[in-house]
């Protein structure tokens, strides 16, 4: 493996990111301030009972962006990204070092409301999970168990503009009633989407959302993925290089449980700076 320095921060690419002045305020010739980060993880270290599996991760994602982490199966991307919304709680033996803020928030601080947090946070796993319930009862039940409806009118509406961000409802609106396990495979990865996001999340995380799909549904699933990062911010895990290349906006490179690499996609797949990331994206290993 060739030297490098041992912290990497991948927050570069927030520097290149302005904000937007409003239509009502006059511009100015003066720059607009950095977008400040909406995930900002800073010195975090993971362990599984003494085992350390991420190593001084540093990343700064921006919001309304789809970060893509990529690496060889077991270099910690899984848990890197199930860190963010405290997934890896229910593990015992587990602890974090460093920090990880959302919005400026420690999400690890005593005080968090995980349960919130999961809220704000949503998930989307490598393969796909639907209740045994109807369709809608799949949308509907963060809804209910978080009493965010007002009647069974407002649930209705709710539901469907949910599989309708999902790009789910044309296919389903006339079979609500059914079993969402008749659904195909990339429905009902949609049908967890939509699930995720009938919440009102902030930050969706995807965890290898495609990896068990034909190549249309695949493809549906991404172009879903770009149609989101105006609402929302993404990360997603994925080791298909192509895949990365076309959904993502920035790419972290993980290898044994550090980041070797982040930036933006163009310059990760065109121009790394690390050999290392070179040899995994051209397909040298892994």
């Amino acid at each position: 493996m060739p030297a490098r320095a041992p912290r990497v921060v991948c927050g570069s690419v927030l520097a290149n990111l302005r904000a937007v002045p409003s239509a009502e305020q006059p511009t100015s010739s003066a720059p607009a301030p950095p977008v400040p980060p909406k995930i900002d993880v800073s010195g975090m270290n993971f362990y599984y009972g003494t085992n350390r599996v991420l190593d001084q991760i540093f990343v700064k994602v921006p919001p309304n962006q789809v970060t893509a982490l990529i690496g060889p199966s077991g270099c910690g991307k899984s848990t890197f990204i199930r860190s963010l919304n405290r997934m890896n709680d229910i593990i015992p033996g587990t602890r974090v070092e460093g920090s990880i803020h959302i919005d400026g928030s420690d999400i690890y601080a005593p005080s968090v409301d995980v349960a919130g947090l999961r809220r704000r946070v949503g998930m989307v796993f490598q393969k796909s999970n639907p209740f045994p319930k109807t369709i809608f009862e799949n949308v509907a039940y963060g809804l209910r168990i978080n009493h965010m409806s007002s009647s069974r009118e407002d649930l209705s509406a709710r539901v469907e503009a949910s599989l309708k961000a999902a790009a789910l409802w044309d296919e389903v609106r006339d079979r609500l009633s059914t079993s969402a396990l008749a659904l195909s495979g990339g429905q009902q990865q949609r049908l967890c989407i939509a699930r995720a996001l009938a919440v009102e999340p902030e930050i969706l995380l995807m965890d290898e959302p495609a990896s068990a799909l034909d190549p249309l549904a695949t493809q549906r699933i991404e172009e879903l993925i770009y149609q989101l990062k105006a609402r929302y911010t993404i990360v997603i895990v994925t080791h298909n290089m192509q895949q990365a290349a076309r959904v993502s906006d920035i790419t972290a490179f993980f290898w044994l449980g550090k980041l070797v690499e982040c930036g933006r996609t163009e310059k990760i797949f065109t121009a790394p700076s690390e050999k290392l990331t070179e040899d995994y994206v051209t397909g040298r290993f892994g």
